[in-house]
């Protein structure tokens, strides 16, 4: 959609629209008591259900799997939409008309509907077109790799006839005008239909929707030399965003926190068949960084050790250059990334055709670390019957292995990496260590929590029932349910109150946003860590144990308060044991001070959390 949706708009829709009517339009919802519902969460498998909505707060979070957010994020978490999508779909449903600010793209309002309209319409023509007469060719193209009838309407293959016009006059006989079709790249300036004597494929989102197509030269008399050519790019249609295959492996990734990259249509049609239903692959272009993006918002993972991307290449030296691609965007990446290789250098459609479906199941369950692949690959290019040789392939390899994100690899790798160059392993982990230790300079050091600003954190996720933790995690509940019950200066809390990186950045969050009218929706577009907001939202929700009074806030506040004191006492005394009162006594005589003050303060919030 071009421009930007007004504010007041966004803020209709989501006063107009009940969260628990969209969420249950997907999940099973019963009443939970408390004015919240119950269902089994859309997001991860589950018996028992954790996922609870809270329409008086406009909320949704799941205590299971960490999913949390308003009616928006529940609809792009469900939909795989963008935001502004989200927005337009609710708005459609509530009868409201958005009004759009020009961003000088010259593109009206209501476009992207239209085209979406358009591009279904031409997915039936399409589909409808694939059983005629002049369609043979695409037909046999298809019965040759072991794909039937069924598999093309499955998949909803269709065929572009050579008249190159055919598909204007249906869509204009629905209605639809060129400008639409040229928007939406159905047809040229000339009005000629954009693809002509081709089998297609169409290119959907998660949500079912059509955004392009992608076609595959079937004639020898073909004007165009390519033998793939893809929808222009549109409103709707961003080929470094859209994935192959994602309307039918978009569940398959989010349970199993798993996604298979292959290269081309037919390789997705192949893997799904033999059983792999969550390969996808890109269209028209080489996988990139925000393709990686949008595999990571499906499969969900936070911790970079329970999600993976598999990639399959071809052994050779093509496959090699697209390997350290993928591993240069690795950053993008909370997952771990493997390759699967097959040595016969046959591709996921032709081997199911010559070994059958077990065999593509087979080269995924034979992937390995994208680092290990990649750092053989590296070490080929060396001598290493050199003595140099073997440097220079230790000096770079020790790159890769410095990038590996779980850490409890890195041993093992380094006794590979020993074994392949013949060098001892201790030369190996120094070398390693060495470009560890200069990798981050001082200027990339992540500051003190107090010197950090909210969109530099990504904290670590907190565990809910961790008892060492909740005394911090209810005070935030507190604060953010009830922020009238605290003072201005929020009972006198303060950053180092919280030990937790993801209790601080909260508490930062809620200390640097203005208290008013909105402030809950000020705090959630204040955020621009997804973790961070899925967290605030979690507290937002989490029931307390009673309605609390300022009286009760200021307990906690104090009890908060008082354990940071008596964290300090202990650091205190430790410096002073390790002072000698005769050799440097105004350093000690200091400290004691300090313990004295401490103390002091000690029982004062003592006497104030426990109600005195």
């Amino acid at each position: 959609m071009a421009g930007r949706i007004h504010d007041e708009d966004i803020a209709a829709v989501r006063e107009r629209i009940r969260i628990d009517d969209v969420v249950g339009d997907f999940v099973a919802l019963r009443n939970a008591g408390g004015g919240s519902l119950k269902g089994l969460c859309p997001f991860h498998d589950e018996k028992t259900p954790s996922f609870t909505v809270t329409p008086s707060r406009g909320f949704f979070y799941c205590f299971g799997c960490g999913e949390g957010g308003d009616v928006f994020t529940f609809l792009q978490k469900q939909q795989n939409l963008g935001f502004t999508e989200a927005v337009q779909t609710l708005a459609d449903r509530s009868g409201i008309q958005l009004r759009i600010t020009d961003d000088g793209t010259g593109q009206p309002p209501g476009l992207r509907k239209r085209i979406l309209e358009a591009n279904a319409a031409a997915e039936e023509f399409f589909r409808s077109q694939l059983g005629s007469p002049e369609a043979i060719e695409a037909r046999r193209f298809l019965d040759q790799r072991g794909f039937d009838r069924a598999v093309a309407l499955h998949f909803g293959l269709g065929y572009a006839p050579k008249h190159g016009r055919m598909l204007r006059q249906a869509l204009q006989a629905q209605g639809f005008d060129d400008a639409t079709l040229k928007a939406a790249g159905l047809i040229r300036d000339g009005g000629r239909d954009f693809f002509s004597g081709r089998l297609l494929w169409p290119i959907r989102d998660s949500g079912q929707s059509v955004l392009g197509f992608g076609a595959r030269r079937i004639h020898d008399d073909d004007r165009l030399p390519a033998k793939y050519i893809n929808t222009p790019e549109t409103a709707v249609y961003k080929k470094s965003q859209v994935l192959y295959g994602l309307d039918f492996a978009r569940q398959p990734i989010g349970k199993r926190s798993q996604a298979v990259v292959v290269e081309g249509y037919t390789d997705v049609m192949a893997a799904h068949l033999a059983g792999v239903d969550t390969a996808v692959a890109s269209c028209g272009t080489a996988f990139g960084d925000d393709h990686a993006r949008l595999l990571q918002r499906l499969m969900g993972t936070t911790d970079g050790l329970h999600g993976e991307v598999i990639f399959t290449f071809d052994g050779d030296k093509a496959g090699q250059n697209a390997a350290l691609k993928v591993f240069k965007g690795d950053q993008n990446f909370i997952a771990q990334t493997y390759v699967a290789v097959e040595p016969s250098g046959l591709d996921p459609c032709d081997l199911r055709l010559e070994h059958g479906d077990a065999a593509v199941r087979e080269l995924v369950g034979r992937r390995v670390p994208l680092y290990r692949f990649v750092m053989e690959n590296v070490i080929k290019s060396y001598d290493l019957d050199r003595a140099d040789g073997r440097l220079a392939a230790l000096r770079e390899s020790s790159d890769l292995i410095s990038a590996i994100r779980d850490s409890s690899l890195i041993s093992q790798y380094l006794r590979e990496l020993a074994g392949m160059l013949g060098m001892d392993i201790e030369d190996v982990r120094h070398e390693v260590s060495r470009k560890q230790r200069g990798g981050a300079s001082s200027s990339q050091r992540r500051p003190e929590p107090e010197e950090s600003s909210t969109d530099d954190v990504d904290p670590a996720w907190p565990n809910p029932g961790d008892p060492a933790l909740r005394l911090e995690r209810d005070t935030l509940k507190l604060m953010l349910q009830y922020p009238l019950t605290f003072d201005a200066a929020w009972n006198g809390v303060v950053i180092e109150d919280f030990t937790h990186p993801g209790y601080q950045a909260v508490f930062r969050l809620i200390r640097d946003t203005p208290l008013v009218e909105g402030w809950g929706d000020a705090l959630r577009e204040n955020t621009s860590s997804e973790v961070l907001t899925q967290l605030l939202v979690s507290l937002l929700v989490e029931p307390l144990l009673r309605e609390p009074d300022e009286v009760y806030s200021l307990a906690h506040s104090s009890r908060l308060r008082l354990a940071r004191t008596v964290r300090r006492i202990a650091q205190c005394k430790s410096r002073l044991q390790r002072t000698d009162p005769v050799k440097d006594p105004t350093s000690h005589r200091s400290q004691f001070a300090e313990l004295t003050a401490l103390e002091m303060e000690r029982k004062r919030l003592l006497s104030v959390s426990a109600g005195e």
